[in-house]
């Protein structure tokens, strides 16, 4: 249930994009705004659960994460201007963001023998959360207006405290005394992961893939409607690139914990990526169905890097340190995307400049994933 929530304030909102622009007043260009927001919220996110799960424990921040995200999407829908849009969408997305970071330590907590498995269904739910809103939100709001279309979605994470809070109140005995929790002196653990380069490897890895799928969610209804098409087929286009995604959701996680090295799969990501480019850019309406699901494929790696957190780490701690560098650092960077990509199609008035921005992204991608990918463990290398 928690998984559900991770992506539902962004896949929800870019196919109403220019909608709600046209009915509170903000350009084209704020638009590359909101698609940078959520991986900044995410790396933000990704420096602050580390500090709240030593404070709360693993299960009180997902309690946390799902409570911000409610707030944040229900009060987002009624609010009269851009900033104030702005920040509750970011607030919303700070609490995906915790859910993101806590919910790798969660796994390797409770499923340690079955990390594939577990792997797969926390994802495949991530990619139902990203699927079901950018397929249904324009209808929605064609027939009940933007904000409910926007507001409607504050209900999954509402829904999804109330078995936290059951687990929590099982759990209030045993939380200070649970060896598995985040242990008592992880500062040291956290600085030392800086020094590891699967670290950096995981990093680049997760960072460009995520550049990629948030430019993509952000400016795909804009391209495919620079082609002739209607803002319901683009957003249409945008549920079919994120269901796409279940395939590999299913399918990644348990390849990448059979395989030694899963280098071999990051390369026929990358030639996905690539081909899905090249069809967008060359002839986007020629057959956008294939470019599309090309694209979809590229991603594979989201869910690998999630994998590949709790294989390359020995213990809950190291989960947690690599969990929260891999995805504070990766969506650092990978908030440029979104906002870059817009810039360079505004200064060039077309699709080739961004798309080439986005070749030397997933070359980034490779460069990391060579690290990430080694047979070894975050512990034997970050001292």
């Amino acid at each position: 249930m928690s998984a559900l929530t991770l992506r539902i304030a962004v896949t929800a909102f870019s196919p109403l994009a220019a909608r709600i622009g046209d009915d509170i007043g903000y350009s084209t260009a704020v638009v590359g705004v909101f698609g940078m927001i959520p991986t900044l919220m995410f790396a933000a996110a990704g420096l602050l659960t580390p500090l709240l799960t030593r404070r709360l424990g693993l299960e009180a921040t997902a309690l946390t994460a799902m409570v911000l995200t409610a707030v944040g999407s229900a009060v987002r829908s009624i609010v009269p201007d851009t900033w104030s849009l702005l920040a509750f969408s970011a607030l919303a997305l700070t609490g995906m963001g915790i859910g993101n970071v806590v919910i790798p330590p969660l796994v390797k907590r409770y499923f340690s023998d079955r990390l594939a498995l577990l792997s797969s269904v926390y994802i495949v739910m991530v990619q139902l959360g990203t699927v079901v809103p950018a397929l249904i939100a324009v209808p929605i709001a064609e027939s009940h207006g933007w904000r409910v279309s926007l507001g409607v979605w504050a209900l999954l994470p509402i829904l999804a405290v109330l078995p936290w809070l059951a687990v929590l109140r099982v759990r209030r005995q045993h939380a200070l005394a649970d060896g598995t929790d985040i242990p008592v002196a992880p500062v040291e653990a956290t600085g030392q992961v800086w020094r590891s380069p699967l670290a950096w490897g995981m990093a680049l890895m997760f960072g460009m893939t995520s550049l990629i799928t948030y430019s993509m969610f952000a400016w795909m209804p804009s391209i495919f409607s620079d082609a002739g098409a209607s803002a319901a087929y683009g957003g249409s286009m945008v549920g079919i690139f994120a269901l796409i995604g279940l395939v590999a959701a299913l399918s990644a996680p348990i390849v990448t914990g059979r395989m030694r090295n899963p280098f071999p799969v990051v390369i026929g990501c990358a030639v996905f990526f690539f081909a899905g480019f090249a069809g967008l850019l060359i002839a986007p309406m020629s057959a956008p169905l294939l470019w599309v699901v090309l694209l979809g494929l590229g991603p594979s790696t989201f869910p690998m890097a999630l994998t590949l957190i709790n294989l390359r780490t020995r213990s809950a701690a190291g989960s947690a340190a690599l969990s929260g560098f891999t995805q504070g650092v990766g969506y650092l960077v990978a908030c440029v995307g979104p906002l870059l990509f817009g810039t360079l199609h505004s200064m060039t008035g077309g699709w080739l400049a961004p798309f080439g921005f986005l070749v030397v992204a997933v070359l980034v991608l490779l460069a990391g994933a060579w690290q990430a990918c080694k047979p070894r463990m975050l512990e034997d290398t970050w001292h």
